[in-house]
């Protein structure tokens, strides 16, 4: 569709990536008027949330996360009465502390206990006799099992989340990429290829471009962008790889490796925070090979001669704080503008990003607690800030 001149609205969000399609759908489904801008095309794989599936679990190591994993869910299943797409999956998840781990597993168990999430703490052996295909983990390994983690459809999740804010309303624009963003005398005017939008309050969603849109406000934040990838393994037997086997699971460690039960025959594994930096208009699409050979032999260590070879990588985008914490927050000099980021670990959050955000642009404030999360923080305002990216 192709737009000129000047839409009046309510809310517009810049980036339709999962949190901003959520925040349209959210908003929509509030009655807002919704205009959501969309530099590629509305499910493009630029940036970092399409694929088929991103980890959703209870376990984090702090309590303040732990607490919002636990409003995910409900969000993500209000997503589901609205559309009829079950987009969540629960396989329940092993989170892997080697000895040594350089993620500690007592800021786990502190953190799901002062929030009365169950779990189980077992030994590399114990492991071993659960889940077979663990054929090589260490009996000095300590896990913990969470039966509520498992995997968010990605691309699927997205699609619904953009079908639902239609069906509610929002007009979502693809090919639109913002030129210029202002606020004048409390309205945000934002001017992009298709046409110039006019509204009481802006959420940017933009991941990796954040920094790009904000400038005109004279804000910038201490972002790095990572060029990532995801690589599927054939296996020898599918079924001995199915989520009742072979459940969710993180490597605690530095690296930190993560994988996914089986599907057509192969499993998807990856490294946290194992790529190297990228301008993200500039960075070619290629997978490192040297990231798929320690990747496939530290799944064979773990798993045995049945994890075959590459069928496939794929490549995608972390855009780090570098505290690691989310940004949700006005822009102090505009604060009409909400900023919301992901930290490369939100999707799971997403349905539960839109809600606040719609919280945050339709009634001033938000119900959850975004304190942390301020965008003046000292993490994004010192330059001495201490970078730590494990979690």
């Amino acid at each position: 569709m192709t737009h000129s001149g000047t839409t009046e609205c309510d809310v517009v969000v810049i980036g339709l990536g999962a949190l901003g399609s959520a925040a349209a759908w959210a908003s929509a489904r509030r009655g807002a008027r919704v205009v959501g801008l969309e530099q590629f095309a509305l499910g493009h794989d630029r940036g970092a949330s399409q694929d088929h599936s991103r980890i959703i679990r209870l376990s984090y190591h702090t309590p303040g996360y732990v607490a919002l994993a636990k409003q995910a869910y409900p969000a993500w299943d209000l997503l589901a009465q609205d559309t009829g797409e079950i987009v969540v999956e629960r396989t329940g998840g092993l989170d892997l502390f080697p000895a040594g781990a350089a993620i500690g597993v007592a800021d786990y168990t502190a953190a799901m206990d002062a929030e009365g999430v169950p779990y189980e703490v077992l030994t590399g052996a114990e492991v071993r006799a659960r889940w077979p295909v663990w054929s090589g983990l260490a009996a000095d390994v300590t896990a913990l099992y969470q039966a509520e983690t498992g995997f968010v459809a990605a691309s699927r999740a997205v699609a619904a989340l953009q079908r639902a804010a239609v069906a509610h309303g929002a007009d979502l624009r693809e090919h639109s990429p913002v030129a210029d963003l202002r606020v004048e005398a409390g309205v945000v005017v934002v001017t992009t290829t298709t046409g110039t939008v006019r509204a009481a309050r802006a959420v940017l969603a933009a991941d990796a471009w954040t920094n790009r849109v904000l400038a005109p406000l004279g804000r910038e934040l201490p972002l790095t962008v990572l060029q990532e990838q995801v690589t599927w393994y054939e296996v020898d037997d599918a079924d001995r790889f199915a989520a009742d086997r072979y459940p969710v699971w993180i490597w605690m460690d530095d690296p930190s490796w993560y994988g996914f039960p089986a599907m057509d025959g192969a499993i998807k594994a990856a490294q946290d925070c194992g790529g190297a930096p990228v301008d993200p208009d500039t960075r070619a699409f290629d997978p490192d090979p040297g990231n798929e050979a320690r990747l496939g032999a530290f799944l064979r260590d773990q798993l045995g001669p049945g994890v075959g070879a590459v069928r496939s990588s794929k490549t995608c985008l972390y855009t780090l704080t570098p505290d690691r914490d989310f940004v949700l927050d006005r822009v102090p000099e505009a604060p009409e503008v909400l900023v919301a980021l992901g930290a490369a670990h939100s999707f799971k959050f997403a349905a539960w990003f839109g809600l606040t955000l719609a919280e945050l642009a339709l009634d001033g404030e938000a119900g959850a607690d975004v304190s942390p999360f301020r965008i003046d923080r000292p993490a994004l305002t010192d330059p001495a800030a201490e970078t730590g990216w494990l979690v």
